[in-house]
């Protein structure tokens, strides 16, 4: 093998730096040869873990940089990538390109470079043009996908004919290439790029609405691969705003695989995203049930749950330090991985030193990381966020700016998540240009904007502050799906399901625990406070906001889906029969316990806080009959404003009124409407505070919630602002404080924007007639099936006979009906029925397969025959069958 640049360059692209090394002397050749080769070796000893061996080649040349060639240069730059510091690449790449524009490898670099700090057209047009002069690169063909897939920017005239493709294209050449190129690389670099090849395609079927196809493909994986696919798929959902989906099929393959860690890791993240830390921190200590001494999960414990959970965080991040430690002595994993893993370790116990408020001990650790990995962003941010702490301005602006200087929104969010504002204009100009930049967003940044809205509303320049928070609101809204009307009539049907005809037939329906109870109301009502209030009894445990009834929720739809029957939630409700409700109230039960089994183990309230569980009172009752509800009530206006100003990166189920002054008034109409209906249904059964009342007098409220619970006096929970345990919402940083009073009627500020406030408060609330069946009786297939196991089929037929009355294209009622025909010997009816069945559910595998039995024996062979072929497509058959009782959905 050739040792000149270009072969080690080859080498490199094909990840072969084993080989690189052995193929390059350290010194030998004229100096310009001598600075290329020793380049590509310090970059070959970074990726192999080596870095003393980098270091060292870097700290030799790095005097020198003036001297490279262009090719050089373009490699030193990757080094630079490498190391992290991206300013320091992108300068030396604009260097290269100013006197070479059409060096190839330099704009695909450049165009790395900017996608890092969301430059994304400016990197696509970087890589669209790097491809038109090399189009045989692999990598740049993902990149460009990927880029593409972030984007989704109209393309300008002049763009390259392949941009027009879209990513889809992009995504296809990569194949096409790589199945050219497999010859030619290590095993180890053909497979992570057979990875990303398919995580692309994953997320272009994703991106184009292709569910099905997505899922048909994860569904066909092997089984040893379908459990990370699966993770896949639901951090796919989840970016596509679908979290209740993504959450529930995590929870239905947890079902199947409870020990899986990567699965539990998912969920975690998923719960994580929303806010939810209570329910991540409990699935990352299941995880590492499962996998105690990978230290990664201890890291990962620690950083979640530092700010709240101290000792506990301690010995997980001390944990994560000696299990990395012990890594080194070992060639359990690759060395590379190994040296992230102990920065990684060392960071999240510097973090929790930090939220201790151990300031030396964590400076001393964050210092460490940094010296070996000066742009370490986790660390630049973290040690910035302890000197704003420690109230050394200059110090954490300087770190800021260095991590604006790598991941802008990354820097300045950091700056608003200490809730610490920039107080000289310059800087608040700085962040205004940053939100100018294009992004994923589009021209602007919402995120930043929402920043900026708050910091002027500090600085008491209402005007100023409103117009940030208008604009930061038109951005987010143009990739919203909230549909108001869709919301009303929702709502419209959520008040016909669980009328009170509903309880009064299924009286013996519903689990008798007063376990639970439920604070909720508009967000940004109060609901935090409120459950900080009375988390701070020593009999009541506050798990923050969960998704255990929207969750269920979502499994009720799926199992409707899978039946066939037609319906939905909440139609479906009147179907649940009292083993079936009391499973899936267990199934809560058990969670909530699990919540609180670490911090108040023999907590007799377990608080859920999800503010829009006022849409779901009527199934909480369902479930929970003696449960407790707490409804906190604001002033309107104040709830307006404080929403219109919050950032909720759209990614919260209900949370897309938020970003319209119209649609958060009809929010508030629908809200009080719902309200007044349960209030009907359960008279006296729901309590109803004001959060002025809280803010006024506070003892006063609290002895009221504490009295309708049915716990004792105790005078700890007025000191809610001192509670140790988690709280991850909106309002994190004003229940951090003692009450104050500053919060209330601060829409008068606003008065002059309200009208469209105004208007869709007072809009007439109409919906369309509702249809909605109401089965007399619930659970007639589940009978039906145990009737016909238990081989009383005359029974059973009449069962399935009366659901189909009442719900004709039932499907897994046709499907049972026709075995019986077909055992009574009815064959023509029976195949017919069975048919009928399997057009509604074709992914039905155990259906396909009486099909067949029942052909087969009405001689129908060449029909049996066609339905033992392959699916076209080969679309992966599902093996759920309705033949056996129902579990709880």
């Amino acid at each position: 093998m050739s040792n000149s640049p270009t072969s080690l360059r080859q080498l490199h692209e094909q990840r072969r730096y084993t080989e690189l090394l052995a193929a390059s002397p350290a010194v030998d050749g004229p100096p310009a040869e001598q600075a290329a080769r020793t380049v590509l070796r310090a970059i070959a000893h970074h990726h192999l873990g080596q870095f003393a061996e980098a270091q060292a080649l870097f700290e030799r040349w790095q005097g020198m940089v003036d001297r490279f060639d262009a090719d050089t240069l373009a490699d030193w730059a990757a080094l630079l990538i490498l190391r992290g510091d991206l300013p320091g690449a992108q300068a030396a790449l604009d260097t290269v390109l100013s006197s070479q524009p059409d060096h190839a490898l330099a704009l695909a670099r450049r165009a790395w470079c900017k996608s890092m700090t969301d430059d994304l057209a400016s990197a696509e047009a970087d890589m669209a043009r790097s491809l038109a002069l090399q189009p045989e690169r692999l990598a740049a063909w993902l990149l460009l996908a990927r880029l593409r897939l972030a984007a989704r920017q109209p393309r300008t005239a002049d763009a390259a004919p392949a941009a027009a493709q879209g990513p889809r294209h992009a995504v296809d050449r990569a194949r096409e290439l790589l199945a050219a190129q497999n010859p030619q690389l290590p095993e180890d670099a053909a497979q992570q790029y057979a990875r990303q090849v398919a995580e692309l395609q994953l997320a272009c079927w994703l991106d184009d609405g292709r569910l099905a196809e997505a899922e048909a493909w994860v569904a066909a994986q092997p089984d040893d691969e379908a459990v990370d696919w699966s993770c896949q798929l639901a951090l796919g959902l989840a970016r596509h705003d679908r979290h209740a989906e993504a959450e529930d099929s995590l929870r239905r393959a947890l079902q199947r695989h409870a020990d899986n860690v990567p699965l539990l890791l998912t969920a975690a993240e998923l719960a994580e995203v929303q806010g939810r830390s209570g329910q991540a921190i409990h699935l990352v200590r299941q995880a590492i049930r499962h996998d105690p001494d990978n230290p990664q999960l201890h890291a990962r414990l620690a950083r979640i749950g530092a700010r709240d959970h101290g000792g506990a965080c301690r010995q997980a991040a001390e944990k994560a330090v000696a299990l990395a430690e012990a890594l080194v002595e070992s060639d359990t994993w690759p060395a590379a991985r190994i040296a992230a893993v102990r920065l990684d370790a060392r960071l999240a116990l510097a973090e929790v030193e930090s939220q201790a408020q151990h300031y030396d001990a964590a400076d001393a650790l964050f210092r460490d990381v940094l010296a070996e990995q000066p742009w370490h962003i986790g660390a630049l941010r973290a040690l910035g966020g302890q000197e704003l702490q420690r109230g050394r301005i200059d110090e954490a602006v300087a770190l800021f700016e260095r991590v604006r200087q790598i991941d802008p929104v990354s820097g300045h969010t950091a700056l608003i998540n200490a809730r610490r504002f920039p107080e000289d204009e310059a800087t608040l100009a700085l962040l205004d240009r940053a939100a100018r930049q294009p992004s994923l967003e589009g021209p602007a940044r919402s995120s930043i904007l929402f920043q900026l809205a708050a910091a002027w509303e500090k600085r008491e320049d209402y005007a100023k502050a409103f117009a940030y928070a208008r604009e930061a609101n038109a951005l987010s809204k143009r990739f919203l799906r909230y549909d108001p009307k869709a919301h009303r009539q929702a709502c419209a049907r959520t008040r016909h399901a669980f009328c009170r005809a509903l309880y009064t037939h299924r009286r013996d329906s519903g689990h008798p625990s007063t376990l639970p109870i439920f604070v909720l109301g508009m967000p940004r009502s109060g609901t935090t406070l409120v459950e900080q209030i009375i988390a701070g009894h020593s009999q009541i445990f506050g798990a923050g906001e969960l998704g255990v009834i929207p969750q269920r929720i979502a499994g009720l739809g799926r199992w409707e889906h899978h039946v066939g029957s037609g319906r939905r939630y909440p139609d479906c409700v009147d179907d649940l029969t009292p083993e079936v409700v009391n499973g899936i109230a267990e199934g809560i039960l058990d969670e909530l316990r699990q919540y609180a089994q670490n911090s108040k183990p023999n907590a007799r309230h377990v608080v859920d806080k999800l503010p829009h569980n006022f849409e779901n009172i009527g199934l909480i009752k369902f479930l929970f009959p003696n449960a407790k509800i707490i409804s906190v009530r604001r002033d309107p206006r104040d709830v307006a404003i404080s929403n219109y100003f919050t950032d909720y990166a759209a990614k919260h189920g209900g949370m897309g009124f938020a970003y319209d002054l119209e649609w958060i008034g009809e929010q508030l109409a629908d809200h009080n409407l719902l309200m007044h209906h349960w209030r009907q249904t359960f008279p006296g059964e729901i309590l109803e505070i004001d959060y002025e009342d809280v803010v006024e007098d506070t003892e006063a409220a609290a002895r009221k919630l504490l009295d309708y619970i049915g716990v004792p006096w105790e005078a700890q929970v007025l000191d809610f602002d001192t509670l140790d345990r988690p709280v991850k919402t909106a309002s994190v940083w004003q229940v951090r404080q003692p009450i104050y009073k500053t919060s209330t009627a601060k829409w008068r500020h606003y008065q002059a924007y309200l009208a469209p406030l105004i208007q869709g408060t007072n809009r007439k609330i109409t919906w369309e007639a509702i249809e909605m069946l109401s089965l007399p009786e619930p659970g007639l297939l589940q009978k039906g099936v145990a009737l016909y196991k238990a081989d009383r089929v005359d029974e059973a037929e009449y069962e399935f006979r009366k659901l189909l009355h009442h719900l004709p294209e039932h499907a897994a009622a046709q499907h049972m009906l026709g075995i019986i025909y077909a055992c009574k010997g009815y064959l023509h009816d029976a195949i017919a029925l069975m048919e009928k069945a399997r057009k509604t559910c074709p992914w039905n595998a155990a259906w396909r397969k009486d099909l067949i039995q029942a052909l087969e024996m009405g001689g129908f062979t060449e029909r049996a025959e066609q339905l033992k072929a392959p699916a076209a497509g080969g679309a992966p058959q599902h093996h759920a069958s309705p033949l056996a009782v129902p579990e709880a959905p």
